[in-house]
């Protein structure tokens, strides 16, 4: 091994160098892995017990053909698939290809300046990491792909998860911590060299435009015209920033205290938003319109993303982790007790047809860009080399915020999957059709679903107009993106559980605001990573950009990514003819494509760190990746389907414009014929980008890779280790040894246990 190679990994120093006034920085790895990892009796028992319940339950889901299934099976397939996988595969990673170190400083500790460094509490972090990366994708896209029945989805959701989303999450998180938290396009730069490098920075940052957009206009379409939603909403700002200065200076240290506090406030605005919009003056106030909702959102993404991140960010994923994990755990809990029962088919008409009324496609490979995150998703792996590598307080941490927080989106995946198939299917497609295609009625909806010619499926007005006044809403009809028909569900699920049918309302504006709040985390942390990515990049050319304290640059480059995704925003909202259904296809793909760029960036990494027997743990799911994408995007560019290929649609309709007709297809007027042939141009000309990009740079991560096994050399750039100063427990509890240390560290004044960063030392 070269001298370069044995510097880059950090000769450990003993532990107690430099720091004879401190307690140890670690505990024994040896004495750690026995705790956590031992086997007695009891853990047998409850291990097995987990093996078989899920054996049971993937039976049931799987081979069950009955007229119905029971939703229970989901749950328990899920939970016991995640413990089994955190405990065993997870670990494994940690052992052969991350291989953590407790006594080395994390960029957080070494350079903390109290606004993007800053060690964060694991459990605030895992918080805020959660809440970052789940966005739209675990809300939306099982709900889309419900049209083609349960059994897919399922099993690409706990099994993708598994083997490749909380895997790409976990590897790139430690990668980037071990490198200063750079972001993956400058980390593509370093380790692919210039064209593979550039290639990647382009990509990433065309991309994340794209995502942060669609992620907004989803928030936007669940808000449009619900003075509760935007209420609620709006409330955790305030909440947050509260929050954020009581734990910094009011009451330093105390989690738990300040968590319970935000919670009452949350339920506060929850319940507060349901009498502020039943009055005239509070439903005037706060009906806001997509366009304004969405000037509103651009306008958040800018603030939120230029303030010091303890004072708005953090605290409001963590406060906002509360609601979804809370949701989340107490619908598994519903559909334990309710006991649903689902009579979709395992596998519905549309999985082996293309013109699904959702969204157009075969089910492979479109089904596995529909469902994007919660099962892989590229988006976290900006998360994850952004805002969460600067703020994790020690190594070992990562494998519990990585892998766990991903599993955790996974489990919200499988739970909007439950509840989009709980409910009747003519409502399901009612609820998801574009307005083009429904006219936005309650007759043109009827009368478009029954012409579907679904066995066993037909809808009355009537049907639909009494769905939308239980649960207190004018309509219910073409109301796409997920959120609404994720909150239907969860109102008909609870409802049975808690409260009765007169209840139905609040609990569907409670999963509104839930929902709201989900994504709008998402769209906060996701712009400040994008300034992340572009400063990086500008950094490679003007210097002064990587000077993490100007302001002016963060500033400056803040409201050039803003201004890119919401001009997309206006683009969506503005669509006549949907938004959600027009960009979501682009959405998947270009999501799965920049998980392929970030699974290939990890196989460099991890061949160049000699890990050559354990490279199959990210060529798995880079193969599989890179076959689903590049067969998307060729279909999409290529397909002589209008329905499919992008510019099949788009030269279509142009060709109808050039003739002179007022209407065609879908869209009935000339206004809407217009916009099918902008909006198809961005599309079919953003695919050949991306794919080209990404195609790119596999070729040349998988040339790395083969250069490492033949024995070539490459400069690592890794940060240099630092001693680190303080130490902090690794899962979310501490063994008996953690919590004996941390004991003794809690014992030294606060100042002596907190990082002052100030560089390299």
């Amino acid at each position: 091994m070269s001298t370069t190679h044995q510097q880059s990994a950090g000769a450990p120093r003993p532990a107690g160098e430099g720091r004879t006034d401190l307690p140890p920085n670690h505990v024994d790895p040896e004495v750690l892995e026995h705790e956590q990892t031992r086997w007695t009796p009891l853990r047998i028992v409850i291990w097995v017990g987990i093996a078989l319940l899920g054996a049971i339950a993937w039976a049931m889901i799987a081979f069950a053909r009955g007229e119905s299934i029971n939703a229970i099976w989901f749950v328990f397939a899920a939970v016991c698939s995640y413990f089994i996988a955190y405990r065993f595969y997870s670990k494994f990673i940690e052992r052969k290809l991350t291989r953590p170190d407790d006594r080395r400083a994390t960029p957080a500790e070494y350079n903390a300046n109290g606004k993007d460094f800053m060690p964060t509490d694991r459990r605030v972090l895992y918080g805020h990491h959660f809440a970052a990366i789940a966005g739209a994708g675990p809300l939306v896209g099982p709900v889309l792909a419900a049209q083609m029945g349960y059994l897919p989805g399922t099993i690409w959701i706990i099994v993708g998860v598994i083997l490749a989303g909380a895997v790409q999450d976990y590897l790139v998180l430690f990668f980037s911590m071990r490198r200063g938290g750079r972001s993956l396009g400058q980390m593509a730069r370093e380790e692919l060299g210039v064209v593979g490098g550039y290639a990647a920075i382009i990509a990433t940052l065309a991309i994340m435009i794209i995502i942060v957009a669609i992620l907004a206009l989803v928030v936007v379409n669940a808000l449009g015209e619900s003075p509760w939603g935007v209420f609620s909403v709006g409330m955790t700002i305030p909440i947050a920033l509260f929050m954020g200065v009581y734990l910094r200076y009011l009451r330093p240290g105390k989690v738990m205290e300040v968590s319970i506090t935000g919670f009452v406030l949350l339920m506060a605005a929850i319940v507060a938003g349901g009498w502020v919009a039943g009055t005239d003056l509070g439903a005037q106030l706060f009906t806001l319109d997509r366009v304004t909702l969405a000037w509103c959102v651009i306008v958040y993404g800018f603030i939120a993303a230029v303030l010091p991140v303890w004072l708005l960010l953090s605290p409001r994923d963590y406060l906002s982790t509360f609601m979804k994990v809370g949701t989340i755990v107490l619908l598994a809990a519903a559909i334990v007790v309710v006991r649903p029962e689902i009579t979709v088919p395992a596998v519905s008409e549309f999985a082996g047809r293309s013109d699904g009324p959702v969204f157009s496609g075969s089910l492979f490979p479109f089904l596995f860009v529909t469902i994007a995150c919660g099962a892989l998703s590229g988006f976290h792996a900006l998360i994850a080399s952004g805002t969460t590598p600067k703020m994790i307080e020690k190594e070992r941490q990562t494998r519990f915020i990585g892998y766990g927080g991903m599993l955790m989106e996974s489990f919200v995946a499988i739970m909007a999957l439950v509840a989009a198939v709980s409910i009747d299917r003519g409502i399901y497609f009612a609820m998801n059709s574009s307005p083009a295609a429904t006219m936005g009625t309650v007759e043109g909806a009827a009368a478009f679903v029954n012409s579907l010619g679904l066995s066993g499926v037909h809808v009355t007005p009537e049907l639909l107009q009494g769905t939308a006044d239980a649960v207190g809403e004018e309509t219910i009809i073409s109301r796409t993106g997920g959120a609404p028909t994720l909150a239907l569900g969860l109102s008909h699920i609870m409802h049975q559980w808690l409260g009765g049918a007169s209840m139905m309302s609040f609990w569907y504006h409670f999963a509104i605001m839930f929902e709201a709040l989900f994504i709008l985390t998402a769209v906060d942390a996701g712009t400040r990573v994008a300034r992340f990515m572009l400063t990086d990049t500008l950094g490679n050319f003007i210097p002064k950009f990587r000077d993490a304290d100007w302001r002016a640059g963060a500033w400056l480059t803040t409201a050039i990514m803003v201004a890119g995704w919401g001009s997309i925003l206006i683009l969506g909202v503005t669509d006549p003819l949907g938004g959600i259904n027009t960009f979501f296809p682009l959405f998947g793909i270009a999501n799965q494509l920049l998980a392929a760029i970030a699974l290939a960036l990890c196989l460099a990494i991890a061949a160049n760190l000699h890990r050559f027997k354990y490279l199959w743990i990210i060529l798995l799911p880079l193969a599989f990746d890179v076959l689903v994408t590049v067969t998307g995007s060729w279909q999409k560019i290529f397909s002589s389907d209008p329905k499919v290929g992008y510019w099949a649609n788009h030269f279509a309709f142009k060709d109808a414009l050039a003739q002179g007709q007022a209407s065609f297809g879908t869209a009935k007027n000339v206004e809407a014929m217009e916009a099918v042939v902008r909006n198809t141009f961005v599309q079919g000309t953003l695919s050949i980008l991306f794919v080209v990009l990404t195609i790119i740079v596999v070729i040349m991560a998988v040339v790395e890779a083969v250069k490492a096994l033949r024995g070539h050399e490459r400069r690592t750039h890794e940060d240099p280790y630092v001693e680190s100063r303080f130490y902090a427990p690794s899962g979310l509890g501490a063994t008996p040894s953690e919590k004996a240390l941390v004991k003794q560290w809690d014992a030294l004044p606060i100042e002596q246990r907190t990082p002052t960063g100030g560089g390299h030392h």
